[in-house]
Formats: structure tokens, sequence, C-alpha cells
């Protein structure tokens, strides 16, 4: 079985409640077991870019939503629990640079495909 997507609260998990909150890691983990069991998305797409363009993007789609409206420090929290993640799994994460215009993200993405199709046939 190849998971995609299903489970993918899990990492913002990580990243928004252990990272920018400052919730226990630890206290994460046991949840996730609990409520989870073994498991774990297959695969977690990253789209980072600097956190000033991300809140300038933010701002530019209009109204801001409750994390949107956090300050800058939790945003570099959330943005460090990301990566960290990825580094201690690379297997499972792809990180893409969003800092790019949405054509090159597009292409990145395309990029991506054919070993998503391979993993997906086992």
């Amino acid at each position: 079985m190849f998971t995609f997507g299903e489970n993918r609260k899990q990492d913002a998990t990580y990243a928004y409640q252990g990272g920018g909150r400052g919730l226990s890691v630890e206290r994460i983990a046991i949840l996730e077991s609990f409520v989870q069991g073994e498991l774990r998305p297959d695969l977690t797409l990253i789209f980072d870019l600097p956190i000033e363009v991300g809140l300038a993007r933010a701002a530019a789609r209009g109204r801001l939503d409750r994390f949107e409206q956090e300050g800058q420090a939790f945003f570099e929290a959330v943005r460090h629990a990301y990566l960290e993640r990825a580094q201690q799994a690379p297997q499972r994460y792809s990180i893409l640079d969003a800092s790019q215009s949405l054509d090159a993200v597009q292409r990145a993405i395309d990029g991506l495909l054919p070993a998503i199709v391979e993993r997906c046939r086992g």
C-alpha cells in the first residue's frame, strides 16, 4: 500500500503544534501511535520557501486565517520542524523550492511523478 496525503495531518501536527506551539514531540508521538498505530505516509511533499515570501503570498490572497496571523517566529519554528522531519527520514520526504514561479514548481512536481508511480507499483 502506498499512502500519499492520507495522513498528512500528522506532519502538520508535528510542525505546527510541536514546532510552532512548543508541544512535546514525545507527547505527539504517543498520540500518533495511539490513534494511527503503525500507519504512516509513504511520501510527504514539503513546499519550502522563505517565511517572508509565504506571508506576502498569504496577504495577497486576502483575509488571513488564524495560522496566517501568527508572527514570523512561529513560522520559522514550523518550517524548521518540517525540515528537521525531512532530514530524519529523507526517504519519506521531498522538499520542493516553492519560491520559484508556479510553472517551475509544477515542473518540479512533474519530475517526481515517475518515482512516485514506480513506488506505487512496488
